[in-house]
């Protein structure tokens, strides 16, 4: 794309730039000339700077400028700057940051892979971290991300810590819950969970010791960040990944759903197996009201087919959980000299309650035993109607 045309495709899609700022002197003024060649829809939120950035910024009259009295951290910038970007009518916000790493004449990246796109997307800029001068605290921390954003979201990424980024404005969330530099991870998530398309775009970069000024702070930071993804993750085993999968399955009529979630998923049919099999088992376990959490860690853990996983361990629905009780204290009865006579018995909680250990002690027998006898059972069905190839 040339000049004119990015500056038009910039002007019809009603993107901005939002640049938040924090004692950057050194460099805000190279970074706002640089977006100026592509566009003066600038917004630029000086979030409590107490070096000379005030006084570069009255040089541009015809820029929006947010000065905030203190510093509240980027996330807290970022936030008023997308509130402030919507007021005033634009549907995008390209952020930048100031202390120079980035470069402005990647503007053309991101408004070209906007145009390329049928739908709204979320760009985040993908830095090459592996050049010579990128900090290796800074590689590890990218990868680390990387990892738990896929963990997350099941979206794979190179770069998930750029600050570089196109956003829609009207598809990511309204309300957040982090002001620093967690921020942006905290929105990447929550729009991804919001089904909006999050995806990678090459950007260059550059580190420059002499005039770059970071105010991560790596204990603080990376500790909030760290207390972020455990509530995130959560949060995915708890409601994320069961909310999709019944959203999906749903969609699907029960035939669709074997077709296309158990005989063309992913994995050999001996993974499909032992997935079907470690749900059942955690399923007839007696850890009630946290079976989705359970299964799908191990799962991920065993690198498992997740969704078979998730759907087997439904075994134990409410209709069946009279019969599932009855079973395991027959089963256990054995084993803790205990009463084999339950089916003549009133089943409830109290049952339950006076013959614990009889009750866990069946109870996985009956969740080993029928994980065997349905692992097996699986295996045999999906090499009979879909033997693996290789």
């Amino acid at each position: 794309m040339n000049l004119s045309e990015v500056r038009n495709a910039i002007s019809e899609k009603k993107i901005c730039v939002l640049i938040p700022t924090y004692n950057n002197e050194k460099t805000l003024k190279r970074v706002i000339d640089g977006v100026l060649n592509y566009t003066e829809d600038i917004i630029v939120v000086n979030d409590g700077s107490t070096d000379s950035t005030k006084e570069i910024l009255r040089s541009y009259s015809h820029i929006e400028v947010i000065d905030l009295p203190e510093n509240k951290g980027k996330g807290n910038g970022l936030k008023i700057g997308f509130r402030k970007a919507k007021e005033l009518g634009y549907n995008y916000a390209i952020t930048i940051d100031s202390d120079g790493q980035h470069y402005p004449d990647d503007i053309p990246v991101f408004v070209e892979a906007l145009l390329n796109e049928k739908e709204d997307v979320l760009l985040i800029g993908n830095r090459n971290m592996s050049q010579d001068g990128i900090p290796k605290k800074s590689s590890f921390g990218n990868r680390f991300s990387n990892f738990w954003f896929w963990f997350e979201t099941g979206i794979k990424l190179e770069d998930t810590q750029s600050g570089y980024r196109l956003y829609p404005l009207h598809k990511i969330p309204k309300k957040y819950f982090t002001p620093k530099f967690e921020f942006e991870i905290e929105i990447i998530v929550r729009t991804a969970w919001r089904h909006v398309p999050v995806k990678n775009v090459p950007v260059k970069v550059l580190y420059d010791p002499a005039e770059r000024v970071s105010h991560f702070r790596p204990f603080k930071d990376f500790t909030r960040i760290s207390i972020l993804n455990t509530i995130l993750v959560t949060i995915t085993l708890l409601y994320i990944i069961p909310r999709n999968f019944v959203n999906n399955f749903k969609k699907k009529s029960i035939k669709r759903f074997i077709k296309e979630d158990v005989l063309e998923s992913d994995g050999s049919n001996r993974i499909k197996a032992f997935s079907i099999a470690l749900g059942v088992f955690v399923g007839f376990s007696p850890f009630w009201g946290f079976h989705t959490l359970i299964v799908i860690s191990l799962a991920v853990l065993f690198k498992l087919n997740k969704v078979l996983a998730f759907f087997a361990s439904n075994v134990s629905l409410p209709p069946f959980i009279p019969f599932i009780i009855a079973a395991s204290l027959f089963l256990g009865s054995p084993f803790v000299h205990g009463d084999s006579n339950i089916f003549s018995q009133e089943l409830n909680f109290d049952l339950v309650k006076n013959n614990l250990l009889q009750y866990v002690i069946g109870s996985f027998i009956l969740a080993t035993s029928a994980s065997a006898i349905l692992g097996v059972a699986t295996f045999l069905f999906l090499n009979k109607v879909s033997p693996d190839t290789d």
